[in-house]
């Protein structure tokens, strides 16, 4: 169950609080291929199958921008926004890569609210998303994102 944020009190108020973990998600292939097509990075670890295999990974990889994009597609399964009038990406504080994501894999966002402020009208959070492999202790992907959100 998603956690709500629905004023700028609801935010600051889970300040240091681990908000939850979204669904697993299968990277495939075909969505690493589809990645390499929009920002034009088919390097063969990512998209030469045969290669890979006899690669430094044993097999194609995600692309570690394609994992970061997925913060998107996790944090809304973990934080649902009501009562607002405008949610904006303020951009990120830190980015890390600690771990490849190989084809096949599931990952999943865990969301932790590390710090949230007053910002004008709205209030600013930053949430850290670490982006887990399923079976692996070290994450793919460790982002603090930063949003500003502004509530009616």
């Amino acid at each position: 169950m998603a956690v709500v944020f629905n004023s700028n009190q609801s935010v600051i108020d889970l300040q240091g609080k681990e908000l939850g973990t979204s669904d697993w998600l299968a990277i495939e292939q075909d969505r690493i291929n589809q990645f390499a097509d929009a920002t034009g990075d088919h390097q063969w670890i990512h998209v030469d199958p045969v290669k890979a295999k006899d690669g430094p990974f044993g097999a194609c990889i995600a692309h570690g921008y394609l994992t970061l994009s997925l913060v998107n597609y996790f944090m809304p399964q973990v934080i649902a926004l009501e009562n607002m009038k405008m949610g904006v990406n303020y951009g990120c504080e830190k980015i890390r890569f600690p771990n490849t994501v190989k084809v096949g894999s599931r990952v999943r966002g865990r969301c932790e609210l590390i710090k949230a402020e007053p910002a004008g009208e709205g209030v600013q959070a930053t949430i850290r998303v670490t982006v887990e492999i399923e079976g692996q202790e070290r994450p793919a992907c460790v982002a603090d994102t930063i949003s500003r959100y502004f509530f009616n």
